[in-house]
C-alpha cells in the first residue's frame, strides 16, 4: 500500500500536528506502509528530502507564513514546480490530508479527486480558529465556512483525533467521523531525563508550567493574569515556565513585565521542553475552545504534573475533577490561581493526580491501538 500524505507541517517544525504526523508515520510504516510526506520547507535549513523509518520518505516544498504558522507554498519557483512533477508522476493508493485550514489540505483534495483516488482527511481542530486580532479571526472563519467545508464535504472520510474535535466535524458533515485517539511515544520520553539546570535554577520552588504554541485560543495570557494576581507569600515559592513560541509571544511577554515569578523560553526542541516537564510539579492547560486533543497535556500527564485544566482541546476526556487532575469551567485568570492555591496548600493531591494521569495516557494512548484502527480505515 502506498500513502502520500500532505501535512501542514513536519519535523524539525515543532508542534503537536507534528509529532502526531510523524509519530503516526513511523508506526504506520513498521505495518509494511510505503509512505511519502509532501510539506512545506519550514524552517528553511529542514532537508529538502530524506528517508525515515526506512519507508517514509519526506519531500519538503519552498514555502513562506503569510502569517505565523499559516504557511503557503511559493508555487511560482522552480523548484516547487519540480517537486510537484515528481509527486505527479507517482501512482498512490491514497491521500492523507490534516487539519481542513491548512492549504495542503487543499492540495490534497485536488490531487485525490484529479487521480481518482481515496482520500482521508484526519482533522485535529475542534472550533474556529481565534487569533489575535478580530480581522484575523473573522477571516479565518469565512476560511472555514467556504473551502474548509469543501475539505469535510469531499474526502471519502473524516477522522477525528479527539470527541470534541468530532462534534465540530458534525457541523460540517454528517457522515460518520470515527475517533481515533494519538498514541505517545512512551520509550522516547522515558529516555530524556530532567533538566539539571533549570532544576537547579529554581531548587525549592514549585515549578508550574505550560507548553505549545502562543495562540489566543491557547489561553496562556490567562495563566499570566493569574499568576501575577497571586498573593506574595504564594508567588515567592512558585515560578511559572511558558515554553513556547507564536504570534502572541510579544503581547505575552508585554504583559509578563517584570514580574520574576514568570519565564518565557521561546521556541525549544521537543526533548528540552520534556526534560523540563520532568521537573514540573503542576501544569496549567489554559485553552479557550479550538484545538483537538492537545499532545503537551498528554505529555505532562506522563512526565506526571499535577494537572489543571479547562475542558477545551480535549481534556475533559483525559481529565476527571479530582480524580487525576482539576478541572475548571473556563479559561478565567481568577479561577486558575483559585486552584493553583488550592493545590500549593495541599501537596499531596500534586502526588496523587500526578501518579493517576500519568497511568491514564500509558493505559489508553498507545500507538499499536491507534494504528490498527486506522489500518481498518486504509484497508477498507
Amino acid at each position: 500500500m502506498k500513502i502520500l500524505i500532505f501535512s501542514p507541517y513536519y519535523p524539525p517544525h515543532i508542534g503537536g500536528l507534528e509529532s502526531h504526523a510523524d509519530e503516526f508515520n513511523k508506526h504506520l510504516s513498521q505495518k509494511g506502509v510505503d509512505i511519502t510526506v509532501f510539506t512545506p520547507r519550514l524552517p528553511e535549513d529542514a532537508p529538502e528530502t530524506e528517508i525515515k523509518y526506512n519507508n517514509v520518505k519526506i519531500i519538503r516544498f519552498p514555502a513562506f507564513e503569510i502569517i505565523s504558522n499559516y504557511p503557503l507554498p511559493k508555487f511560482w519557483t522552480k523548484k516547487y514546480q519540480e517537486l510537484r512533477r515528481e509527486i505527479n508522476t507517482k501512482n498512490f493508493d491514497i491521500v492523507i490530508s490534516r487539519t481542513r485550514f491548512f492549504n495542503t489540505s487543499l492540495m490534497a483534495m485536488v490531487y485525490a479527486k484529479t487521480k481518482k483516488i481515496k482520500w482521508i482527511h484526519i482533522e485535529h481542530g475542534s472550533d474556529f480558529v481565534k487569533l489575535s486580532s478580530g480581522f484575523k479571526t473573522f477571516v479565518a472563519k469565512l476560511y472555514d465556512y467556504t473551502f474548509g467545508s469543501l475539505v469535510f464535504k469531499f474526502s471519502d472520510i473524516n477522522v477525528s483525533i479527539s470527541k470534541t474535535v468530532n462534534e465540530f466535524v458534525k457541523k460540517f458533515d454528517k457522515r460518520n467521523s470515527p475517533v481515533i485517539y494519538r498514541g505517545l511515544d512512551f520509550k522516547k520520553i522515558d529516555n530524556i531525563n530532567q533538566d539539571p539546570e533549570i532544576k537547579e535554577k529554581f531548587e525549592g520552588k514549585i515549578i508550574i508550567s505550560f507548553a505549545g504554541r502562543l495562540y489566543k485560543w491557547k489561553g496562556v495570557e490567562n495563566t499570566v493574569k493569574a499568576i501575577k494576581s497571586l498573593p506574595e507569600k504564594i508567588k515567592s515559592k512558585i515560578v511559572f515556565l511558558v515554553l513556547g513560541d507564536g504570534e502572541d509571544y510579544a503581547r505575552i511577554k508585554k504583559l509578563v513585565g517584570e514580574d520574576k515569578s514568570i519565564e518565557m523560553f521561546g521556541s525549544l526542541k521537543w526533548e528540552k521542553v520534556i526534560s523540563i516537564l520532568k521537573i514540573t510539579d503542576i501544569y496549567v492547560h489554559s485553552s479557550l475552545p479550538g484545538g483537538g486533543l492537545s499532545t503537551s497535556l498528554l505529555e505532562a500527564m506522563y512526565s506526571k504534573c499535577a494537572v489543571i485544566a479547562t475542558p477545551n482541546e480535549g481534556a475533559d476526556e483525559v481529565i476527571q475533577d479530582n480524580e487525576n487532575g482539576l478541572l475548571i469551567e473556563n479559561s478565567d485568570p481568577k479561577t486558575i490561581s483559585k486552584k493553583i492555591i488550592e493545590l500549593i496548600e495541599d501537596k499531596d493531591k500534586i502526588g496523587l493526580f500526578s501518579e493517576k494521569a500519568s497511568k491514564k495516557t500509558l493505559d489508553f494512548f498507545t500507538w499499536d491501538k491507534s494504528i490498527e484502527k486506522y489500518l481498518t480505515i486504509l484497508k477498507k
